[in-house]
């Protein structure tokens, strides 16, 4: 089966995406990073051993220019972060990893190993530094539990221990521990 790689973008437009870090550097820098963050993971990202498709807010974003045309887009929906991301690991077959945009030191040989914990597990997750997680992965995403992120503290230090509790009884890898940005303390440093 093919192996999909989703990527959940906002249309970068200031006062929109990463409200945390413009409240520390400013609405436009933050929007200006975050655009060229986006810009440069999904050009990274692109491999022949998966597909990319980009997940996109909001909704009518789905046209915008600020992504290269060529990869295919979805839009993410109504919904808290859970429900959106459970809309997406199920709209497409499995394999498939979910990654958001904001993770600056994501690289191919990140994402192949996701991949290839899915070869023996049913879901795979990259935890972050913060307790949260920068990937979430499924074997069969059909076969994922209804509740799936249902009651997770998003944003928290419990957001990986709460999703794992709504996933009992699967068999889960964890990759990679990696860094998102979300305020200037996370910005990578030069």
């Amino acid at each position: 089966m093919k192996r999909t790689l989703v990527i959940m973008v906002k249309e970068p437009r200031p006062g929109r995406v990463k409200t945390r870090l413009g409240k520390d550097i400013g609405v436009i820098p933050a929007t200006w990073w975050f655009r060229h963050q986006s810009a440069r993971l999904i050009r990274r990202l692109q491999d022949p051993r998966w597909q990319v498709v980009l997940a996109v807010a909001p909704d009518r974003a789905v046209v915008s220019k600020a992504w290269p045309s060529h990869l295919p887009r979805l839009p993410q929906g109504n919904g808290d972060l859970g429900a959106r991301m459970k809309r997406m690991l199920q709209s497409l077959p499995g394999p498939i990893c979910l990654i958001g945009a904001d993770i600056p030191g994501i690289t191919r040989p990140h994402i192949a190993r996701a991949f290839s914990a899915l070869s023996d597990h049913d879901a795979v997750f990259g935890p972050a530094n913060d307790g949260g997680y920068w990937l979430v992965g499924a074997k069969h995403p059909a076969r994922l539990p209804r509740t799936l992120f249902e009651n997770v503290r998003w944003s928290s230090e419990h957001a990986l221990a709460d999703t794992l509790q709504t996933l009992p009884g699967h068999r889960i890898a964890l990759t990679d521990t990696l860094r998102d940005v979300d305020t200037a303390a996370d910005l990578p440093r030069r």
